[in-house]
């Protein structure tokens, strides 16, 4: 007798049996997404525990011009998702992953071989621009390949794929600066993204026509130029000063931009931005969920490190395996709402991931001080908080998706990873803000970041009850 082999999550996501042809597009579509999110949430990680090894390498530069590194890759990548959603759904979801992994692969090459700050920061600027066109169409490749019962449970691997990223990113970063340089955290991308562009290429069809037509060239321009405003003002308020003119010119000019896209979306007949999609109101509260959390869940992942290594005095690797179990659990959480939790309760998913993280984050607030507790108490609480964002994460992803139309997958998901890397942009602003007034040293800014963090994440939590419905 012939023993069945028992399936795998990604043949279980994919809602067949290992040896299903017909279910091969969906297992091939689900790995090579969840590829293209451990790649580009594996560098965001790896290259934040660079920073000091690249300040020894460019001593030189100023650290306003050193932070572009991240910066500049953080700008044009929320600038840029909306668009590159948009396009996805015209020109086909396979082409523009494929274009995009391969391009974030030679950025990343560049970026690992670059002979000056300035070549760097333009080849990371060049990953942002593949980076936001990788995202929406990766995970509209898992919801268009996968069958409708059976996404909530892709999604939950998918972000558990990502979660794992999160985990293993800041100590393989600080073994890799350690052994190898910053240039190493940027060259472990080749293998990596060419393993996936060989999946995508060979297990992927081509997408059929969209009968589409590209949108409207001045709005979508409008579109990135007023979000990349928004986001850089956000980003440069505290070194420049929110009243500076330079910071309130980046606010209003790309507010007003933003505006007029969203103007000209409401009369064209091929429009940059899918306004149609917020009509629906479980998919208008994703987007505010998703904004609040964001905003409470890039705080707490930077002033987590920062804690550590400035009160506590752990050395970067130690302070990348002290958080490492944060974001296991938060794998588990992604696969747990995926496999357990029901289509219609996923905004409750989303609700109580949020409530538990806004928790988390309290307790640290007032349990935590300049004491080492890390087995008492940041241990346990780092789990409880990566839980919540994995459940959060998840349910919002999958009640957005059910929400949308099959046509609409990589738009949708392009509006709501805008809406995340927004609210992450203020949250990092709210903590340069808070620690500002503090002592770099001192645990009362940290501990004042997670406070704003709780709150942000109960914002989100009371924004999920509007998630329940279904799309009209």
């Amino acid at each position: 007798m012939t023993a069945t082999p028992s399936p795998s999550p990604v043949d279980e996501a994919a809602g067949a049996p290992p040896g299903d042809t017909a279910g091969k597009a969906a297992r091939l579509a689900l790995v090579a997404a969840s590829g293209a999110a451990f790649l580009s949430i594996l560098d965001t990680t790896i290259v934040n525990i660079a920073f000091a090894d690249l300040q020894e390498s460019f001593p030189d530069a100023s650290l306003p011009n050193l932070t572009w590194v991240i910066t500049g890759y953080a700008v044009v990548f929320a600038a840029l998702l909306a668009v590159a959603g948009r396009i996805a759904d015209v020109i086909g979801q396979r082409r523009l992953f494929l274009w995009s992994t391969s391009l974030f692969v030679l950025a990343s090459v560049v970026s690992g071989l670059a002979p000056n700050l300035n070549t760097l920061i333009a080849a990371r600027a060049l990953q942002g621009v593949a980076a936001a066109g990788m995202t929406p169409s990766a995970l509209g490749l898992v919801l268009t390949h996968t069958p409708p019962a059976r996404r909530a449970v892709a999604v939950g691997v998918w972000g558990a794929i990502g979660s794992m990223a999160a985990a293993v990113g800041p100590s393989l970063g600080g073994l890799l600066v350690d052994v190898w340089g910053w240039r190493s955290v940027f060259l472990i991308n080749l293998p990596i993204g060419l393993a996936i562009v060989l999946v995508g290429a060979l297990g992927l069809a081509t997408d059929p026509p969209s009968g589409r037509t590209l949108p409207d060239p001045v709005g979508t321009v409008c579109l990135g130029l007023g979000l990349g405003g928004v986001v850089f003002g956000v980003t440069q308020g505290s070194d420049w000063g929110w009243g500076s003119g330079s910071v309130l010119g980046l606010l209003i000019g790309g507010a007003v931009l933003s505006a007029v896209a969203l103007l000209l979306s409401l009369r064209h007949p091929s429009p940059a931005v899918e306004w149609q999609l917020w009509r629906s109101r479980p998919f208008a509260a994703t987007n505010v969920t998703v904004l609040f959390f964001g905003a409470a869940m890039y705080a707490y992942l930077l002033s987590t490190l920062l804690f550590l290594n400035a009160v506590w005095g752990y050395s970067e690797l130690k302070a990348g395996l002290a958080v490492s179990p944060g974001a296991f659990s938060a794998a588990a959480g992604a696969v747990v709402v995926g496999r357990r939790v029901g289509q219609d309760r996923q905004w409750a998913a989303a609700l109580t991931g949020a409530v538990l993280f806004a928790g988390s984050c309290a307790a640290m607030f007032f349990l935590l001080d300049n004491e080492r507790h890390y087995l008492s108490l940041w241990l346990p609480i780092g789990i409880v908080a990566g839980a919540g964002i994995g459940m959060a994460l998840t349910g919002i992803s999958n009640a957005a998706a059910a929400s949308l139309p099959e046509d609409r997958f990589a738009s949708g998901t392009g509006l709501l990873m805008t809406a995340r890397q927004v609210g992450g942009a203020f949250g990092i602003a709210a903590l340069a803000a808070i620690l500002a007034r503090h002592s770099v040293l001192a645990d009362t800014g940290y501990l004042q970041v997670f406070l704003a963090c709780a709150a942000g994440s109960a914002v989100a939590a009371v924004a999920a009850v509007g998630i329940r419905g279904r799309a009209a």
